[in-house]
């Protein structure tokens, strides 16, 4: 079962609603905290009515922030893209040509080259050819973990270089245990990032499909 195109990875590194999520949070504590003295005290005996009062707001707020508007926002940001407004992506089709025409080592040399020069998702493609065409899973793990620790990549690139990295282990290494972790490694590390909402039931998905029990 391939789990990994199931989950996008546009890259973002921070939440811009979290500020809005954390007021609400302080509004909520603080508001119970105020209608449960009020209620205790005797002062105001309907106060308990606020508790529910602000309940429904906090859910109301977390149902349009991640029900309405960060899929706007998502929507948003691929529309920019799709007209060219987005910053530059390198172009990778003359190396896909090379692929269509089977001259598979030449291609994955080539994408070599540019992952010298740093480019991550270069490098993602090549560990993505050799593990599927080429039998070079290993090589390709030892590779991406590489280039992790000496190019300290980006939350961007870190999140594209652990997918690949759990994709090998999962479909070529036979190493589910590291697939997981390294999928758990990229939600402790960027939780509330739009684009790995869905990591959390890719990893439960996992677990359920490799151990069985509940997914």
């Amino acid at each position: 079962m391939d789990f990994f195109f199931r989950v996008r990875s546009d890259g973002s590194e921070a939440d811009p609603f979290d500020l809005i999520r954390a007021a609400a949070k302080v509004l909520l504590i603080l508001g119970t905290g105020v209608a449960v003295f009020l209620w205790a005290t005797g002062i105001t005996p309907d106060a308990l009515l606020i508790i529910g009062a602000l309940w429904s707001f906090y859910g109301f707020t977390h149902a349009v922030l991640d029900g309405l508007l960060d899929p706007l926002l998502d929507f948003g940001a691929r529309a920019i893209q799709s007209v060219g407004m987005a910053p530059y992506q390198p172009s990778y089709s003359h190396i896909e040509t090379m692929v269509a025409r089977g001259d598979l080592d030449a291609a994955a040399q080539s994408y070599a080259h540019l992952a010298g020069q740093g480019d991550a998702a270069a490098l993602v493609r090549r560990a993505e050819l050799l593990g599927d065409r080429l039998g070079g899973a290993v090589k390709a793990r030892i590779e991406l973990e590489e280039f992790r620790e000496t190019h300290h990549p980006t939350g961007k690139d870190d999140i594209r270089i652990g997918l690949a990295l759990a994709r090998l282990y999962e479909q070529h290494l036979d190493e589910p245990g590291r697939a997981m972790r390294e999928i758990r490694r990229l939600l402790d590390l960027y939780l509330r990032s739009r684009g790995l909402r869905h990591l959390e039931r890719t990893l439960a998905a996992l677990k359920h499909d490799r151990f069985g029990g509940p997914a």
